[in-house]
C-alpha cells in the first residue's frame, strides 16, 4: 500500500512538471476537439477505434491537430501495449526490436502491440522495409504520423497496408474550446493560476496560432507566466502578443504546402483575382520560399495562361525575374508582386498552351512526314538538281508579303493547329490570321 501511494505521488510530480500541453492531452475520444471528419457519427476512424480493432494507419495532418493523441487512444481502446518511436532519435535495430517485443507479448499473453512511428515521412527506404514483416503478419498495429504528404514520403508498400485518415487544423472556435478548458481546469489546467483571459487576448489565441493545438497552449501557458510575474490575474492582450511573438506562417517548403500553396497562387492569376494571388504569394515570400522558383512560375504562366492575350505580359514575368536575380528580396517583392498583379488582372487565353498541344498531336500523328523539296535547304551545289528548294515562292516578293504556299508536310497539309481567342489583344492576332487566312487560301479555323 506504501508503495502504492509513494508510485501516485511521483506520477503526480512527473505530470506537475509536465508543459499545459502534455498536461492538457485529451483521455478519452470525447476530450478530442475538432476533427469530426474522423470521430463524427459515422465517422470510419472513430468506429474503429470505439469497437477495439484497428488496423494500421497513417495519420497526416499539420502540427499540433492530435496524432500522437489519436494513437495513445487508439492503443488505449484496443487494450494494447503502446511503443513509440521517432524517425530523428531511432533506427532499423530499434524498429527490429521493437517487433521482437511485440512477437514475444502475443505468445506469452495474447496482446497486441501498437507501434506509434512519429514522423514516419522522415525514415529511410531501410527503416521503412524494415517494418513491412509485422504489418503484414498482424504483429504490430502500425500507426504513422506524418506532416508531409505521405503518396510523396512514404513508401508504397506501407501505404497500401494502411489506411490514410487525413487530419485538419482547427478552426479557431476548436482552438477557443481548448483555452476555456484549459483555464478552468484545476487538476490540468490553469484554474487557480489565473483568473481568466480577456475576450480580445483569446481570440488572439484562437486566432494567431494556425490551428496548433500545442502550439496554443504553449502559448497561453506562457502568457499565463508572464501575468503572474507581472502581479496580474487575467491575461490579456500584450501577454498573449509576447508570447506568441508574431503569427505563424504554416509552411513547409520541402513539402506538401510546397505544391498546394504555388498551385493555389497560379490558380488565382489564372481566375484573376489580385487580392488571393497577392496573399499567396506573400505567404510563399514570408514563409521562405525559393523567389526564383515563383519568379519561374510566373514566366510559364505569361505564356501558358495569358499569352497572346496581352502581349506584354510574358516581358513583365521576365523583367520581374530580372528584377529579383538584380537586387534580390526584400527589394524585389516589389517586382515580384507588380507582376502578379498584372498577370492577375491581365486578359486571359491558353491559345498558346492548346496549340502545343494541337502541334504535338499533329506530330505524333505523323510520324513519316517529310519537309516539301520546295521548303528545303538549298544553299549548296546540287541542290536544284536534287529539287531542293525548287517553286518555293519568296514572300517579299509579293503584296504584303503574302503568298499562297504550303508550309506544312503533305501527311499534315490542310490541318488548323492555331485557333486563336478573341480575348485582349489576341482578337487582334486573330484579325489578322483570319486575313491571311483569306488571301491565302487556307482552310477557316473555326
Amino acid at each position: 500500500m506504501m508503495d502504492d501511494l509513494f508510485a501516485a505521488e511521483r506520477a503526480a510530480r512527473r505530470r506537475a512538471a509536465e508543459p499545459l500541453a502534455a498536461r492538457m492531452r485529451p483521455r478519452t475520444l470525447d476530450e478530442v476537439v475538432g476533427q469530426s471528419r474522423l470521430l463524427g457519427p459515422g465517422a470510419a476512424f472513430g468506429a474503429m477505434v470505439r469497437t477495439g480493432r484497428p488496423l494500421s494507419m497513417i495519420l497526416w495532418g499539420p502540427p499540433g491537430t492530435g496524432k500522437t493523441t489519436l494513437a495513445r487512444l487508439v492503443a488505449e481502446a484496443s487494450d494494447a501495449a503502446f511503443e513509440a518511436l521517432s524517425a530523428t532519435t531511432h533506427g532499423v535495430k530499434d524498429v527490429r526490436e521493437v517487433l521482437a517485443g511485440a512477437v514475444a507479448r502475443l505468445e506469452s499473453d495474447e496482446r497486441r502491440t501498437v507501434l506509434f512511428l512519429d514522423e514516419i515521412h522522415r525514415f529511410t527506404k531501410a527503416q521503412q522495409d524494415a517494418l513491412l514483416p509485422g504489418v503484414e503478419q498482424g504483429t504490430v498495429i502500425l500507426i504513422g504520423a506524418t506532416t508531409e504528404n505521405p503518396f510523396f514520403e512514404v513508401n508504397s508498400p506501407l501505404i497500401s497496408r494502411s489506411t490514410l485518415f487525413r487530419l485538419e487544423s482547427l478552426a479557431p472556435e476548436d482552438v477557443g474550446v481548448l483555452v476555456d478548458r484549459a483555464l478552468s481546469d484545476a487538476e490540468r489546467g490553469l484554474a487557480g493560476e489565473v483568473d481568466g483571459i480577456t475576450a480580445e487576448a483569446r481570440a488572439a489565441v484562437a486566432e494567431r496560432v494556425g490551428g496548433d493545438a500545442r502550439l496554443a497552449l504553449n502559448a497561453l501557458e506562457v502568457a499565463a507566466v508572464l501575468t503572474v510575474g507581472r502581479g496580474g490575474t487575467q491575461i490579456g492582450l500584450q501577454a498573449v502578443e509576447e508570447a506568441l511573438q508574431r503569427r505563424v506562417v504554416r509552411y513547409d517548403k520541402a513539402g506538401d504546402q510546397h505544391y498546394d500553396v504555388i498551385s493555389a497562387f497560379i490558380k488565382s492569376l489564372r481566375g484573376s483575382d489580385p487580392d488571393a494571388a497577392a496573399y499567396w504569394l506573400q505567404l510563399m515570400i514570408e514563409a521562405g520560399e525559393d523567389p526564383e522558383f515563383i519568379a519561374r512560375r510566373m514566366v510559364v504562366f505569361a505564356s501558358e495562361d495569358v499569352g497572346l492575350a496581352d502581349r506584354a505580359a510574358l516581358g513583365v514575368a521576365v523583367d520581374a525575374a530580372a528584377a529579383l536575380a538584380l537586387v534580390g528580396l526584400p527589394e524585389a517583392g516589389y517586382a515580384l508582386h507588380h507582376a502578379a498583379l498584372y498577370l492577375a488582372a491581365a486578359p486571359k487565353s491558353n491559345t498558346v498552351a492548346r496549340t502545343i498541344a494541337a502541334a504535338r498531336r499533329a506530330v505524333e500523328e505523323t510520324p513519316e512526314a517529310d519537309v516539301p523539296p520546295h521548303l528545303r535547304a538549298a544553299g549548296y551545289r546540287g541542290a536544284e538538281q536534287l529539287g531542293h528548294g525548287v517553286g518555293y515562292r519568296y514572300p517579299h516578293d509579293h503584296p504584303d508579303a503574302m503568298v499562297p504556299q504550303q508550309y506544312l508536310p503533305d501527311a499534315a497539309a490542310g490541318r488548323v493547329l492555331f485557333r486563336p481567342g478573341r480575348a485582349g489583344d489576341e482578337a487582334e492576332v486573330a484579325k489578322r490570321v483570319v486575313e491571311a487566312d483569306d488571301r491565302l487560301g487556307r482552310p477557316p479555323r473555326r
